[in-house]
């Protein structure tokens, strides 16, 4: 099922991605997110005021996403988000399917909790390798945190997530909203987990909350806790840590998933890029 048939976006109004990036920044912003079923996303969405605008790129109101994250063999970076630390990083490629390009994601938390996130473009045939000017880049992040730029040599890829994500903007522009369907999280060692009744939900705005959120609570959906990464890994290992996730895991995850057994890394995502 596409997302265009599953979700009500025809009825918003377009934006571009340059009047998205020109109005709505958001540099500075407070980001919540939901977990929901597919149906209760829909019926959110249809609640939404007309004023609402949805990215609209060529044609297209949701676009396809994959995400391939970095870890060291022992999990420094899933360990360091499930136990939490102060201390923390993710690595990662993100690529935009629909229009071939890719980048490098890094985020990284320090001694004194300032959240660090830096991006350089990406060749979209390297997404599932770091190069050595990658390495480089890490090293010098991880060294900058206290973790020590050789566990950099040690990164490899881990997991790769894909999805279907259609972006709302408010009418003043003062909050940004992702709707993500079609999740589907798979293992380096083979395991896949594939979740076609869940939607995650994510909101981004200033102090007050938005025009996206107070429909989200008007329907009874509060925030969780959730990273595509840390959530996904524990539910694909169940031995990982997993008491930051553990409600989430026992419900959402359990009630709306299919597992597959070493599910081939070919797709439709990989022939698209």
């Amino acid at each position: 099922m596409s997302v265009a048939t599953s979700l009500p976006l025809e009825r918003f109004a377009p934006i571009d991605l340059q009047g998205l990036v020109g109005e709505a920044a958001l540099m500075t912003r407070v980001d919540r997110k939901y977990v929901l079923s597919r149906e209760a996303a829909a019926r959110v969405i249809e609640s939404l005021a007309v004023g609402i605008r949805i990215l609209e790129i060529d044609g297209l109101r949701a676009f396809r996403y994959e995400s391939v994250y970095f870890d060291t063999p022992d999990l420094l970076s899933f360990r360091m988000a499930a136990q939490p630390r102060r201390r923390r990083f993710k690595l990662r490629t993100r690529t935009y399917v629909d229009s071939r390009t890719a980048f490098l994601e890094l985020k990284t938390r320090g001694a004194r909790s300032a959240t660090v996130k830096d991006r350089i473009e990406y060749e979209p045939s390297d997404r599932h390798l770091l190069t050595e000017e990658a390495r480089g880049y890490a090293a010098d992040a991880l060294d900058a945190i206290g973790v020590g730029a050789p566990r950099a040599e040690a990164l490899d890829v881990r997991l790769t997530t894909l999805y279907q994500r259609a972006t709302f903007v408010a009418p003043d522009a003062s909050a940004r909203s992702t709707v993500d369907v079609d999740l589907e999280w798979r293992d380096a060692a083979g395991p896949a987990l594939v979740t076609p009744g869940m939607a995650i939900i994510e909101t981004k705005s200033g102090a007050r909350a938005s025009d996206f959120d107070r429909a989200l609570w008007r329907a009874g959906h509060r925030p969780v806790s959730i990273s595509k990464y840390g959530t996904g890994l524990a539910a694909l290992h169940p031995e990982l840590p997993r008491n930051k996730w553990a409600r989430l895991l026992r419900t959402d995850f359990t009630d709306r998933n299919r597992t597959h057994q070493n599910r081939s890394e070919e797709s439709s995502c990989e022939t698209a890029v």
